[in-house]
């Protein structure tokens, strides 16, 4: 799923898109691990109503001036800006003047500007607030492998077979394309499958369900190192 959306005039809102082929070349044979290759986000906050679409989260105060993170889900993360008036879940409205990428390897964290926001104190009162768009500002899934982020989150993940395999929490992105994080039936780790064709041949979004191919370890603990491992 190496498509995202790049602004608001078309593939917007945090749209999803599978690739035909594994993310980073992996094989659709290679076992994925348990073990998230960062640390893990927290869970993404639920909208206050159906209609309403997560396009980003605010983190903490950068700097003195009215500067905060802000964690983006739209495809062109920058792109968030682009939205105009975004809603919060107590339904205030709060516009982006700016933003910018924040230093580190995450492509989706900002640094953000918010109009009528000055001053650290300010700037600290945003931290963890989401930021919404309606719906109907957002085009439609132009194909059947592109579908809203905030619509996997909480899908059943099941097998070929129809057997549950586990619960989308979350659809972090490292650096190398969407993946998909989940959560086993009975609790425990979670764990990442790649949201490609080859992880993820079928969507229902209408049936808040995807169909998995997972390896048999996804959920297993990560063993030992080989003794001559560098690592």
């Amino acid at each position: 799923m190496a498509r995202r959306p790049a602004g608001p005039t078309s593939r917007d809102g945090g749209r999803r898109g599978r690739t035909s082929s594994a993310i980073g070349k992996i094989a659709p044979d290679v076992a994925t691990s348990p073990k998230a290759p960062a640390p893990k986000p927290a869970p993404l906050p639920v909208p206050p109503d159906s209609n309403l679409v997560l396009l980003g989260e605010f983190g903490r105060a950068h700097g003195l001036n009215g500067e905060v993170r802000l964690k983006s889900y739209t495809g062109d993360p920058q792109a968030i800006a682009g939205y105009g008036n975004l809603q919060t879940a107590d339904g205030r409205t709060l516009t982006l003047a700016d933003v910018r990428p924040a230093p580190g390897p995450s492509p989706d964290m900002l640094i953000a500007r918010v109009k009528g926001v000055s001053g650290r104190s300010a700037a600290e009162a945003l931290n963890r607030v989401a930021l919404y768009v309606p719906r109907d500002r957002l085009d439609a899934p132009e194909d059947d492998d592109e579908v809203y982020a905030a619509d996997l989150i909480g899908a059943a993940a099941v097998d070929e077979a129809g057997t549950l395999i586990g619960t989308i929490v979350a659809v972090p992105n490292y650096g190398g394309g969407d993946l998909l994080e989940l959560r086993p039936p009975n609790g425990g780790a979670t764990a990442l499958l790649p949201f490609t064709k080859a992880f993820v041949p079928v969507l229902d979004v209408a049936q808040r369900r995807v169909t998995v191919v997972a390896p048999e370890d996804l959920f297993a603990a990560p063993g030992e190192k080989p003794a001559d491992d560098p690592g």
